[in-house]
C-alpha cells in the first residue's frame, strides 16, 4: 500500500503522556484542578466547623441563677452542664467548720481562699442533713486569710440566709506524707470535697453532701471577692463534619482522577483504531 500525505507519518509510539500534552487536554487538567481546589477548600470548611475551640461559653442560661436543688443533685458527681452554673441555696453557715486553702489564683496573683460549710438542712423540714462547701471570699496574705477563718469559726448561731454563687465541680484531693497528713504547717491547696469532709466537725456519716461546692458572689468581711469568671467551652469533635472533609477530600481526589480516565480512554481509543487500520492495511 502506497502512503499518501494525509497519512500521519508516526515515528514514535503513542503514548499516554503524548495525549496528556495536547492542549485539549491541558485545559482539561486546568479544569480539573479548579474543581478539586474547590472541593478542597469545601472540606477544608467542613474541617474548621467540627473542632469548637475553648472560649466563652454563648450559652447564658449558666448565668442564670437557679436553685441549687434544681442544679444538681446532693451526693452525686457534678456534671459538665451543671459545673459552672449560677446557683442560690437557703441556708446557714456553720461553725467551726471554715478553715483556708492555697495556691488560689485571683487576677493572676496567688493567695488563700477562707471556706467553709453551708447547711441546707436549717432551711428545709424534715429529711437527712444535706450540706454544700463554699468558697467565701480571697486574701494574698495567708494571716489574713486565717484571721478571718478564725472569726467566723469563733461565731455563734450564723443566721439563715439565702446565698448565690456559681457552683464548681471538685478539685482532686491533696497528695499527703505516708501517714495521711499533710507536712508541716501546710494547708490544703485543693479544693476537694472528700478532704474537707475529713475536717467538718460533727459531720454525721448519714449525712449528704453536693459534690462540687459554691463560690460565693459577695464575699465575707475583710476578704475580696473570688474571681468567677463565665465557664469555658470545652474542646469538642463534630464527627459528620469530620465525615464530609473527607468526602470533598475524595470528590477533590476522584476530579483529577477522573480527568486521567479520560486521557486514557482517548489514548486507547486511538491505539484500537491504530491497530484496525493496520489490520485492514494488510
Amino acid at each position: 500500500m502506497t502512503r499518501t500525505s494525509e497519512t500521519p507519518v508516526t515515528d514514535a509510539p503513542l503514548t499516554v503522556f503524548s495525549v496528556m500534552r495536547r492542549p485539549k487536554w491541558i485545559w482539561a487538567l486546568v479544569l480539573a484542578l479548579a474543581v478539586a481546589a474547590i472541593f478542597a477548600a469545601l472540606g477544608q470548611w467542613q474541617l474548621s466547623r467540627a473542632v469548637t475551640s475553648n472560649g466563652p461559653n454563648p450559652n447564658a442560661t449558666t448565668e442564670i441563677a437557679k436553685p441549687l436543688e434544681e442544679a444538681a443533685t446532693a451526693g452525686a458527681p457534678v456534671m459538665e452542664a451543671q459545673d459552672g452554673q449560677m446557683v442560690t441555696a437557703d441556708g446557714a453557715l456553720v461553725a467551726p467548720d471554715f478553715t483556708i486553702i492555697s495556691n488560689r489564683l485571683n487576677g493572676g496573683v496567688l493567695g488563700y481562699w477562707v471556706v467553709g460549710r453551708f447547711d441546707l438542712s436549717v432551711a428545709q423540714s424534715g429529711g437527712s442533713q444535706t450540706s454544700v462547701a463554699v468558697a467565701l471570699g480571697w486574701s494574698d496574705d495567708r494571716s489574713e486569710a486565717e484571721s478571718a477563718a478564725r472569726a467566723l469559726n469563733q461565731t455563734t448561731g450564723f443566721p439563715t440566709e439565702q446565698l448565690l454563687g456559681r457552683y464548681v465541680g471538685s478539685d482532686g484531693p491533696e497528695i499527703k506524707d505516708s501517714e495521711g497528713k499533710l507536712a508541716g504547717d501546710r494547708v490544703m491547696s485543693t479544693m476537694a470535697i472528700s478532704s474537707l469532709i475529713n475536717v467538718w466537725t460533727d459531720f454525721p456519716d448519714t449525712a449528704t453532701v453536693y459534690g462540687g461546692y459554691i463560690v460565693a458572689s459577695a464575699p465575707v468581711e475583710g476578704l475580696t471577692a473570688i474571681d468567677s469568671p463565665i465557664p469555658q467551652r470545652t474542646t469538642e469533635l463534630n464527627w459528620l463534619n469530620i465525615f464530609y472533609a473527607i468526602e470533598w477530600v475524595i470528590f477533590a481526589g476522584f476530579a483529577i482522577f477522573f480527568w486521567y480516565r479520560l486521557v486514557r480512554d482517548a489514548w486507547e481509543r486511538e491505539q484500537e483504531e491504530a491497530e484496525v487500520e493496520s489490520t485492514h492495511a494488510t
